[in-house]
């Protein structure tokens, strides 16, 4: 809700109202804090619209008519291909139809206030805002001011590219039309996710990536998306450099590419997507005026910048783990934070307490949305080595009477990675399908570093995918 009279004071105030911000804000009122949000596009965010949930929703079908194509029974039963239309409109109901009346609602539920315009900082703890039809005001934070602002997308600079009316991320996710021939600049998880999406939509798909698909999981993960991307017909390119973009009289656009053997080709698309990162949207909130500049703040392990004691960064505008999830639980973190000094009460620096983002160095969960989808958390075996004394890697393919049975000839790989020195995990990965609603054990494990003793006592039921920690603990010598 929009206050009748919004100049004043707030004890909180959160610029950016997506997802991360909703939850610092959230947090500081149950904890008897007044806060306000402030956003100048939709409440909720990216994740809410353009990101995670029409991602994944356009993701979905593709996968569940796999997967009933990989049991023998009801492979019979299927035949045709997705219903395109379906797809969107059930995507688009996951967007609320681009609609966040659901959302302003939910904020005035929870006492926050929200005010729509474009703020930036004037001073410290005071912060102008910018009404879409309506002269500029101020607010003044006494406790805080959160920069929840999320982050923008990186384009790459390729010759010819600024003349091209490309897709990003946003336009993919929101997209009512299949592409014949669609280019995927990228090979990170977003540019991956969408290619198979669409190539399962209809779309002849090239993927274009400057280093290795999926470069930050393992190895073995990731080849086995890319084998499954191959074999639906999607063209991959590894470390090939895109040169040059140039749009075609018949309305197509043509990419200049070379490998790492400096052999040149040409991709030529109907449509092309650039998902090359994402930066923290830092440049235009005003830091300067209070002797910081965006390319340079640090933010601690309570989210507070460096060399303030009133300022927080939270989710991708603190740079630190881009992913929603992790974002939500260090505006938890944050807001508790904040709560408590606002109270004057004690900050505790544990390890593990509620006012240390202590699961970003230890515990951060990702999962690659693909079929197969690959579910990872924590260190991988390089990062634990450098960080404990003795480790220890088990891997395995995932092959137990619970994978036998969710999919004909199923193919899947899990690693742990153990602490000699304490007898914890803490890594994980798996690799398969329908692996990500795994993860949250690993996750646990990890977190409560419980002794692989105690987790020898953890038994899976059978028959389920779950049987495969038993087989990684026998494998170690349980």
């Amino acid at each position: 809700m929009t206050p009748s009279s919004p100049r004043g004071d707030y004890d909180v105030i959160v610029i950016g109202a997506g997802a991360v911000g909703e939850n610092v804000a959230d947090r500081a009122v149950k904890g008897g804090l007044r806060a306000v949000l402030i956003e100048a596009d939709l409440v909720g965010g990216e994740c809410s619209y353009w990101a995670c949930m029409p991602s994944k929703a356009l993701l979905r079908p593709g996968a569940a008519l796999s997967a009933a194509r990989r049991v023998d029974g009801s492979k019979q039963a299927v035949d045709g291909v997705l219903d395109v239309e379906a797809v969107f409109r059930r995507r688009d109901s996951f967007t609320s139809h681009w609609d966040d009346a659901g959302q302003v609602e939910w904020a005035e539920q929870a006492n926050i206030d929200l005010i729509r315009g474009v703020a930036r900082l004037v001073g410290e703890r005071t912060v102008e805002v910018t009404p879409p039809d309506d002269e500029p005001f101020t607010l003044t934070a006494l406790n805080a001011v959160v920069l929840a602002t999320g982050s923008r997308p990186v384009v790459p600079p390729i010759d010819g590219l600024a003349d091209i009316p490309f897709w990003g991320t946003r336009e993919a996710t929101s997209a009512h039309d299949v592409p014949g021939r669609l280019a995927v600049l990228g090979g990170g998880v977003a540019g991956t996710e969408l290619a198979q999406a669409f190539g399962r939509l209809g779309s002849q798909v090239t993927v274009i990536a400057r280093g290795k698909l999926l470069g930050g999981f393992a190895e073995q993960a990731a080849s086995r998306v890319l084998d499954a991307l191959r074999a639906e017909n999607i063209t991959v390119h590894l470390d090939t450099e895109t040169t040059a973009v140039h749009w075609q009289p018949d309305g197509s656009i043509r990419l200049e590419v070379t490998d790492q053997d400096g052999d040149g080709r040409q991709v030529v698309a109907d449509r092309l997507l650039v998902s090359t990162g994402r930066q923290s949207a830092l440049d235009q909130l005003g830091l300067d005026s209070v002797g910081l500049a965006p390319d340079a703040i640090t933010i601690d392990n309570h989210g507070q910048v460096t060399g303030t004691d009133w300022l927080f960064a939270v989710g991708d505008a603190a740079g630190k783990v881009q992913l929603t999830h992790q974002g939500k639980y260090e505006a938890r973190i944050v807001g508790d934070v904040i709560v408590t000094r606002a109270k004057g009460g004690q900050i505790d620096d544990n390890l593990w307490s509620r006012h240390l983002m202590t699961a970003n160095s230890y515990a951060v969960p990702h999962v690659v949305f693909t079929d197969p989808a690959i579910a990872a958390v924590g260190l991988a075996p390089v990062e634990a080595a450098d960080r404990f004394d003795r480790t220890r890697t088990v891997e395995l393919e995932i092959a137990v009477a619970g994978s036998a049975l969710q999919a004909d000839g199923y193919s899947g790989w899990a690693r742990v990675v153990v602490d000699e020195e304490r007898r914890v995990i803490v890594g994980a990965t798996f690799v398969g399908q329908d692996v990500a609603e795994m993860l949250h054990s690993a996750t646990i494990a990890i977190v409560g570093e419980v002794p692989l003793e105690r987790l020898w006592h953890a038994v899976p039921a059978y028959p389920t995918m779950s049987e495969i920690w038993l087989r990684l603990l026998e494998k170690y010598g349980m």
